[in-house]
């Protein structure tokens, strides 16, 4: 396992992040099964655990909280909030209001008496920064949190948010959590380079591209991932982009094969090779797919082998655009966008 500095916290973490995503009703992952994938995480050399308060309602954390007991302080824990918890129009977004609350619940959730990352799953154009950075940064001085980040920010949202730090004498973000695959590199076009420009660190998701990177989606075989099983229409390969994604992966599939790797050992290797990229978040959800994954830990990839890649997909190109989930609120809503 490889280890990097978060950002510029001094924090060392591994480029394998465990993503707890799957823990609960969303990968039908058991208890015991997610306590054995943290202890085989942590013994393959990965120290840290990222989860949400929305995964499967709260129910991520408990496991993750259960399975973290006794050993919490050898864990860089991280969790996020901002996205809708139930029903009740202010149990979502980024104010100060939710916020303080939420951080409450997650703690609970999780037994423990803080996190050491607290991340903004979504910006909410609702609140305004200086509202979440004031909020963030009184709930770090309370000894709740030990830093925060962003996750999904466009670059122009990210610079915003670290200009609003310095107006307003608040603490800033330090990190950012966008997603990040051989099939979705749109983030090399201006949010790497805005991350590098702020010194912040970068802990990347989906970089198996929810399962077409992961060696289980080629040509003339059925699709049967767990993400196909609820979301179908990403994977339904009378869609252009998805043709296009099947296209590529019998392409990098030959890649692979000539330089003796697997599909997996190659998207990892690829993303973890971007300079800006601390960490790569990978989301098990059962102990074969971990140590399929963590035998990409020390992955690295050839020069040749990475011109070959940026043969089959350009540089900042996204084969899914539609599902980078950073489109501004105004390209998505007309009322935005006119008078």
């Amino acid at each position: 396992m490889q280890y990097r500095t978060l950002g510029h916290t001094g924090v060392q973490i591994s480029s394998l992040a465990l993503g707890a995503m799957n823990f609960g009703k969303i990968g039908r992952t058991t208890q015991d099964e997610a306590t054995a994938i943290v202890d085989a995480a942590l013994e393959g050399g990965i120290n840290v655990i990222d989860t949400a308060d929305m995964y499967s309602g709260g129910e991520s954390e408990e496991m993750v909280g259960k399975a973290i007991a006794g050993r919490r302080d050898d864990i860089v824990l991280a969790t996020k909030a901002s996205m809708p918890m139930g029903d009740e129009r202010n149990h979502q977004g980024s104010s100060r209001r939710w916020l303080v609350t939420e951080l409450d619940n997650s703690l609970r959730r999780l037994g423990v008496d803080h996190v050491d990352l607290y991340q903004i799953h979504r910006w909410d154009p609702r609140t305004s920064d200086e509202e979440t950075l004031s909020a963030l940064t009184d709930l770090q001085r309370a000894g709740k949190i030990r830093y925060f980040g962003s996750s999904t920010f466009p670059a122009y949202r990210i610079v915003q948010a670290q200009w609003a730090a310095r107006e307003y004498y608040l603490s800033r973000y330090v990190t950012e959590q966008p997603s990040y695959s051989i099939l979705q590199r749109g983030i090399e076009t201006h949010v790497l380079p805005v991350t590098e420009q702020y010194g912040l660190g970068v802990l990347v998701w989906s970089p198996l591209a929810s399962g077409w990177l992961s060696g289980a989606i080629r040509e003339g075989q059925e699709i049967t991932t767990n993400r196909s099983t609820f979301m179908p229409q990403r994977f339904d390969t009378s869609i252009p982009s998805n043709r296009a994604r099947l296209d590529a992966v019998e392409r990098l599939a030959e890649v692979a094969d000539e330089a003796g790797l697997t599909m997996i050992q190659l998207a990892l290797g690829f993303v973890t090779a971007h300079p800006a990229v601390t960490s790569a978040i990978i989301g098990p959800r059962t102990l074969g797919h971990l140590h399929s994954q963590l035998a990409a830990a020390d992955t690295v990839l050839s020069p040749d082998v990475l011109d070959a890649i940026d043969a089959i997909v350009a540089p900042g190109t996204d084969l899914a655009a539609h599902e980078k989930f950073d489109t501004p609120p105004a390209l998505l809503d007309p009322s935005l966008r006119r008078r």
